[in-house]
């Protein structure tokens, strides 16, 4: 289960629990990348939701840092703005 509560407008808090685990991080997102990746379809907290849901299908909730910024996602995964975008339609 992913809970991400938005904290000041471009902080978030995410939860990710997992069996008995529960792992917490911090994300940030600019207001620039929110628009280029959804154009406003989807809330900031539903872009969140799937870009962990991308990152977790990718890699392990300890693996995951516990503070970044989302656009650092595309650095380490190529196609993560693809398919980000083709999910938010």
């Amino acid at each position: 289960m992913i809970k991400v509560k938005n904290k000041d407008g471009h902080e978030f808090i995410v939860v990710v629990e997992k069996g008995d685990a529960r792992f917490k991080y911090e994300v940030i997102l600019d207001e620039e990348y929110y628009w280029y990746l959804t154009k406003g379809k989807i809330s900031k907290e539903k872009l969140i939701e799937e870009s962990f849901r991308f990152l977790l299908e990718r890699e392990s909730e300890d693996s995951i840092f516990s503070r970044f910024n989302l656009k650092i996602i595309k650095d380490y995964f190529p196609e993560y703005e693809k398919v980000i975008k083709n999910a938010c339609l």
